[in-house]
């Protein structure tokens, strides 16, 4: 824009009704000068903030959009190599990843004067994926089991002052995410367990991916504003729009198996990734923290980032042992 532009912008205008003495000569030259580079400098200052402005308001997703989508990428390629290499490589990565989303779900806790009993929980997140993979779902019924155990011996030892709610908290995070990690490890357990575990990634991320690009175009009425303000019901359709594709597809030339029993995983894992989403929201406003962690630029904690994986986790393996049995590796 030319400065004649920018001056238009921001012309002054003398109230209706008010005199004001004009001045001659030299000093009305000055005066005039000052009164042109003060316009511009407003009008520029002006023009400044609509595009802030406006920035602001297009950037609609409310997080660092390039470092979001590096992260996610850098987390798929190490998923991916993992898998591809070797499956059982992928199992220390999950372990990392349950160990330090448990660790930021405990921590998030204190913020109610919840203590959860850290050592027993980490213990547990090992030994349940271990023995999930190794010996299968009654392995990891029983580990949860003695996990919970030990959070009750090791926190009643500490004394009685708030016991009883630091070992809710205890279990709690057993369950959420450890306990429903552990089907990962099932699904990794079988002959295919390599592929089931990209289906499965892929059919829940593209819920995300699908969600946030329509909800970001063309989202104008939230599912659940007390919840969660920027979740649209269009942005849902585009959720279950991307999985039930994604689905089809994958289960169709990745498992080799029959189109629309991938359609109907994705149909499911849509509306189960979106709870997802919100359960993790609503246990964020109770805590009062914003995200979980700040270990990932642009998204947050690692448990902001699998809160939809983990809870898709028992009903993919559900749906996917029902439906579509392994066919060998």
């Amino acid at each position: 824009m030319t400065d004649t532009a920018d001056e238009a912008l921001a012309v002054d205008a003398d109230p209706i009704g008010t005199y004001r003495e004009e001045p001659t000569g030299h000093a009305a030259g000055r005066r005039a000068s000052r009164s042109r580079a003060s316009r511009t400098l407003r009008a520029r200052t002006a023009l400044r903030a609509r595009k802030a402005s406006g920035a602001h308001q297009a950037s609609r997703a409310g997080r660092d959009l390039p470092a979001a989508i590096g992260i996610g990428v850098a987390l798929g390629a190490l998923v991916l190599a993992s898998l591809l290499i070797k499956k059982e490589f992928f199992l220390p990565v999950l372990v990392v990843a349950v160990g330090l989303a448990a660790w930021e779900v405990r921590r998030a806790l204190t913020s109610i004067q919840i203590n959860a009993p850290l050592v027993p929980i980490l213990i547990g997140a090992v030994s349940m994926l271990a023995s999930a993979y190794l010996r299968g779902a009654e392995a990891l019924a029983i580990t949860f089991a003695l996990t919970c155990t030990g959070i009750l011996i090791w926190r009643a030892a500490e004394g009685p002052v708030g016991a009883l709610r630091d070992i809710a908290g205890g279990c709690f995070v057993a369950v959420y995410p450890c306990l429903i990690a552990g089907f990962a490890s099932l699904l990794l357990a079988e002959p295919d367990g390599a592929r089931r575990i990209i289906f499965f990634i892929l059919v829940t991320v593209v819920s995300d991916i699908g969600g946030y690009a329509v909800g970001v175009l063309a989202g104008k009425h939230p599912m659940a504003p007390s919840i969660s303000p920027k979740k649209s019901w269009e942005g849902f359709a585009g959720s279950v729009l991307a999985c039930t594709l994604t689905g089809a597809l994958a289960m169709t030339y990745l498992l080799h198996g029959r189109w629309w029993v991938g359609a109907i995983i994705g149909l499911v894992a849509a509306g189960v990734a979106t709870i997802g989403d919100f359960i993790e929201s609503s246990l964020k406003r109770d805590l009062g923290v914003k995200d979980m962690g700040t270990i990932l630029p642009g998204h947050g904690g690692l448990m902001d980032r699998i809160d939809s994986l983990v809870l898709t986790l028992p009903v993919i393996w559900g749906l996917l042992w029902w439906l579509a049995p392994a066919t060998g590796g």
